[in-house]
């Protein structure tokens, strides 16, 4: 069993934080003879050390701990082999047990599972809504602002209810089969594989792709489409010369916020996967909950939050002022 409960030095680190969070705001009063504008902003300062930066420091602190709270590299080789612990045991009957050992690649590859899952679902948004941001943003559309709000008010819905909703939709009895059955075909199996995983990916997070986009392409000034035209542009290279180049950072942006959820999304493939399906999010799930290994938990976290940092670092490069980082 693993010892759930917060270990001393956390207690110690969030309360020494706590006293350097009060001692800067009475300097930072001092100093400046009041309370500064920016002094506002210390609530927020203080849930960020709470709520992220003392979760991350536990995170580390089990990934390269083990049950005894001793230093090891053993919960990152759990992740290359997901038979490390069998095999420690095999390496230590003698060479006759060698023969089983064997390297496991279910984490690996719930990880490439994971990433070529979230890719498929992100090339899908930005195909699908690229043209619906282009439309959205044409300043000679008078509808272009009644889509957005059509595209707002789903996301008004709880998630999960919105993912749920697909069911009633997908399954053996649900409308589809039913209308299908009206129509004289058989029923044909939609739920628990991964297309029917893919489609809730897209569904949930398609506006996270467009509204990026719609923000960078609303942003444009008409007069460079103009001035394209007087060139000698016709509509397809105004398109690809103008429009497309400068809505970049929006599709980076839209990019980011649509693969990194979809890596380490675990109740959509639950749902609609039927549980044939594991992304990497539902393996850390697993680790935590069902196995109770925080360890090997926190490792493979922290291998997610790598890749996240490390898709942050591309969205800063391509898009070094945030220009498409709105949602709205």
């Amino acid at each position: 069993m693993y010892n759930m409960s917060l270990p001393w030095w956390g207690w110690a680190l969030m309360g020494a934080g706590l006293v350097c969070f009060v001692a800067l705001v009475a300097l930072s009063v001092r100093r400046n003879h009041g309370i500064k504008r920016s002094l506002f902003a210390s609530p927020y300062t203080l849930w960020m050390i709470i709520f992220t930066v003392l979760p991350c420091i536990l995170v580390a602190y089990y990934a390269f701990t083990d049950a005894n709270g001793a230093f090891t590299l053993d919960n990152f080789r759990h992740f290359w082999d997901s038979n490390y612990t069998k095999n420690q045991l095999y390496a230590q009957m003698g060479p006759e047990a060698a023969a089983f050992i064997s390297r496991g690649t279910v984490n690996v590859d719930t990880l490439v599972y994971s990433l070529w899952m979230a890719f498929l679902c992100t090339l899908i948004s930005l195909l699908l809504g690229y043209p619906a941001a282009l439309y959205m943003a044409d300043r000679n559309m008078k509808i272009g602002s009644t889509i957005v709000v059509l595209f707002i008010i789903p996301m008004w819905m709880n998630f999960l209810l919105r993912t749920i909703a697909w069911m009633s939709l997908l399954e053996d009895q649900g409308l589809i089969n039913n209308f299908l059955r009206l129509l004289g075909f058989d029923g044909v199996q939609l739920m628990y594989n991964s297309g029917a995983v893919l489609l809730g990916m897209v569904y949930n997070f398609l506006p996270f792709m467009v509204f990026p986009i719609y923000t960078s392409l609303s942003k444009l000034d008409p007069q460079l489409g103009e001035a394209a035209q007087d060139l000698g542009c016709n509509a397809w290279n105004k398109f690809v010369r103008v429009t497309a180049p400068l809505s970049l950072p929006g599709v980076i942006s839209g990019i980011t916020m649509v693969f990194m959820p979809s890596v380490t999304t675990f109740f959509i493939p639950r749902i609609l996967g039927g549980g044939n399906t594991m992304m990497f999010g539902d393996l850390i799930e697993s680790k935590f909950l069902t196995e109770g290994n925080w360890n090997v938990g926190s490792a493979l976290s922290l291998i997610m939050m790598i890749l996240i940092l490390v898709s942050l670092s591309i969205l800063r490069k391509a898009d070094p002022e945030g220009e498409g980082g709105s949602l709205i």
